[in-house]
């Protein structure tokens, strides 16, 4: 069994030295530190949340990987200078499911959220406002609590609340993009070249382009208005390409204008989206919910930019008298990867990028440099956050310095594992973000705080993303387990941080992930990435931002359509199918590996157990067929580490094979996998998720029909997308039944 430990700050005051103990007396950012002989009770941090898209443990220096070349992150490592750095933390495999662990503390076996949310995703794949959140539970210690950047946890599609699920969740404020995912580049740089001419979303320099480059041009940016400005840019070696400092300023380059027109001209659009600087932003406040257009310049720019000055300017507004917990959930370096600012980088960075941002096997390298490019990008925003909030400062050289003084925990973790093709050495890039395996889960946490002992050091324990919520609640002083009556997955970390010599609060680590409700049993379309086909890409854009081949409805490349006749397949196994008809003689070289769409794992402190299935096709049926694969693997965090490559598979000779401790640890964590599964039995009936069926349920199901909701929702049991007398039958038939709460098994 998990072994838990719930600690309050007043328990904390009997075990930290003075000094320490009168760091967490400081005032929260903004406000008085308290006077002496003052008889309130000690303030609690203010929380600075942290999310990192797709960087796994292999890109963070940090954290003692990186590869042969590391992105430069100084912000982040200077936090993990003045902190703790959790070396063995796993997440969930893919971004919702991850970001769902980590601020609920539940795994995705409760929420149903399996994979990354898309627009065919039922409501009974989202958060559930009935869910409890981050920022629910700290409103009991008083915490204001606003999210920047990211959102991707519900909505806005088939969900009641749409656009406005951050409030829906607890959220009092939320600037960014419920959605999540970045749109494609536009490859017309906004209307400045045909499509397809500016792979990377701008306009290059001659330099870098000599046929459809430009070193100068006439930038137009939309204005609050609706109106416009106009300046002349100049490519600069420091500013870099007119095309990006246009761009960054949410322009749109004419090339090689020399002066600027009254109005711009009208092959220029505002209106396309733009990847990582033109996106819809919305924002949630007290007053409703805001949906701003394309050319609203709040959401013209450089998203990590835009997500940290968002973040800065609402801390800075707090008047101290209230805690407040902040998460800047980045979006980088989520795909597509796009150019980042160059005055974001060192000159070297800059330098190594052309403006080739097509994922194609020929510009892999160019993909490699750009998720490096896009992560000091990320870590400069997040550093000039950290100065301009005096959470921390800079020394006489520029160097961070994290402030314990600011009273302010800040926590830093990644989402999911790398995105393949961007995966550092030695780790492992056909395992990586969407599996079970060790470069898809193993994340990089940091946390700086004033209640930490002993900063600068290591944590070698296993931690899982769940734990993260239970944190947040121990350093509010908060009994995490009486205010989360449905249970939670999530075990201490707070002990970690006081006491250097805290051993093992975990016996096991758990990580799953696969395909989220859809009506009828469906399934986001099939998308062949290399030599697999994945269910994960949520549309046919996303796919190909992946670089991928789409064969789903909608299909329009020329292999696909003409070679193999296909297209608007809805499974996987299909595209085997479609390539055995097509040619039966050379379907053993030519057929394509299924990728897992279930996919869980169960580590000790040695050894890992992977469970994967999904479909196939088998020739003789002309049919489906399913596949399965147990592996067991010795693992662990050493450097370098020891990851699950195939090879190393114990199980590849059978189990008979497994020597008798292999054998031992195989049969334990078969036993854990299964306890887990199985703690989650069926509730029909039971739509707030409290764990019993009862007029609750009646009250809540009849308040959504008479706001006037009939689609998709928590109370919508039969997944056919709408909410109607067959869902209520079924809370009548259940009414009294009782489920047993979540929690470590």
């Amino acid at each position: 069994m998990a072994r838990r430990a719930v600690i309050r700050l007043e328990t904390i005051a009997t075990t930290l030295p003075l000094a320490c103990l009168s760091v967490l007396l400081l005032s929260a950012c903004g406000g008085s530190s308290s006077s002496s002989g003052s008889s309130k009770a000690p303030v609690p941090p203010n929380i600075l949340f942290v999310i990192m898209d797709d960087v796994g443990i292999d890109q963070v220096p940090a954290m003692g990987y990186g590869g042969a070349q590391p992105a430069h992150m100084p912000s982040i490592d200077a936090i993990a200078q003045s902190g703790v750095r959790f070396r063995n933390t796993w997440a969930m495999p893919e971004c919702s499911p991850g970001r769902a662990a980590l601020l609920t503390g539940r795994y995705p076996l409760r929420s149903n959220v399996y994979q990354a949310i898309g627009p065919n995703d039922l409501a009974n794949s989202q958060i559930s406002p009935y869910e409890i959140t981050t920022p629910k539970l700290l409103q009991n210690a008083g915490y204001e609590s606003a999210m920047f950047g990211k959102f991707h946890l519900a909505g806005p599609d088939y969900n009641p609340a749409e656009n406005g699920t951050p409030r829906e969740l607890g959220w009092d404020y939320f600037y960014g993009w419920t959605g999540g995912l970045p749109g494609s580049i536009d490859t017309t740089a906004g209307g400045a070249g045909a499509e397809g001419t500016y792979t990377c979303g701008y306009v290059p320099s001659l330099a870098d382009d000599s046929g459809n480059g430009a070193n100068t041009g006439a930038c137009y940016i939309p204005d609050a208005q609706g109106g416009f400005s106009c300046a002349v840019m100049h490519t600069s070696p420091a500013a870099g390409p007119a095309g990006l400092q246009c761009l960054t300023d949410g322009g749109v380059l004419l090339p090689d204008a020399t002066e600027c027109e009254a109005t711009p001209p009208a092959q220029l659009k505002f209106d396309r989206e733009n990847a990582h600087y033109v996106s819809p932003l919305v924002i949630n406040s007290a007053t409703g919910v805001e949906e701003l257009p394309l050319t609203d310049p709040r959401g013209r720019g450089y998203r990590s930019i835009i997500e940290a000055e968002a973040a800065r300017d609402w801390i800075l507004s707090r008047d101290g008298s209230k805690p407040w917990m902040v998460t800047v959930s980045f979006s980088a370096p989520h795909t597509p990867l796009q150019t980042p600012p160059a005055t974001l980088l060192k000159a070297h960075t800059a330098h190594q990028l052309n403006p080739d941002c097509r994922l194609v096997p020929s510009t892999i390298a160019n993909q490699r440099h750009l998720t490096d490019a896009m992560v000091e990008a990320m870590d400069y925003a997040l550093g000039q956050l950290l100065v301009d909030t005096g959470i921390a400062l800079r020394d006489a050289d520029g160097d961070l310095i994290y402030q314990p003084y600011s009273n302010t925990l800040v926590v830093i973790v990644g989402d999911n594992g790398s995105f393949g093709p961007t995966v550092k050495a030695p780790f492992d890039p056909s395992r990586a973000k969407g599996t079970a395996y060790q470069t898809g889960v193993w994340v990089p946490l940091i946390v700086a705080g004033p209640m930490i002992q002993r900063p600068d050091r290591d944590v070698e324990h296993m931690i899982n993303a769940t734990d993260v919520f239970r944190l947040f609640g121990e350093v509010a002083g908060l009994d995490v387990d009486a205010l989360t009556p449905a249970g939670t997955d999530s075990v201490a970390m707070l002990p970690y941080l006081i006491n250097p010599a805290q051993s093992s609060l975990r016996d096991h680590n758990f990580t799953q992930g696969g395909l989220n409700i859809q009506l009828d049993g469906g399934r986001n379309g099939p998308c062949v990435i290399g030599p697999m086909c994945s269910h994960t890409p949520v549309s046919k854009t996303v796919c190909e931002d992946n670089g991928g081949v789409w064969w789903g409805k909608g299909a329009d490349d020329p292999v696909v359509v003409d070679t193999y006749d296909s297209g608007e397949l809805e499974q996987c196994w299909q595209v085997n199918q479609a390539i055995y008809h097509a040619a039966p003689a050379d379907y053993e070289q030519n057929r394509i590996a299924m990728g897992w769409t279930r996919y869980q794992a169960v580590r000790n402190d040695h050894y890992k157990l992977v469970h994967n299935h999904a479909l196939g096709y088998d020739t003789d049926t002309d049919d489906s067929t399913d596949l399965y694969s147990e592996e067991l693997y010795a693992v662990s965090q050493s450097h370098p580490p020891q990851i699950d490559r195939e090879s190393d598979d114990l199980l590849r000779d059978g189990v008979a094979n497994l020597g008798t401790e292999a054998y031992q640890h195989y049969l334990a964590l078969n036993d854990t996998l299964a306890s887990i599964l199985a703690s989650k039995p069926g509730c029909p009936g039971d739509g707030n998720n409290d764990g019993r069926v009862d007029d609750t349920d009646l009250a809540n199901f009849d308040a959504l029909i008479a706001s006037g909701w009939h689609g998709s929702s928590w109370y919508d049991f039969n997944h056919d997308g709408i909410t109607d007398q067959a869902d209520r039958d079924t809370i009548t038939a259940n009414l009294g039944t009782v489920c047993p709460p979540a929690g470590p098994q």
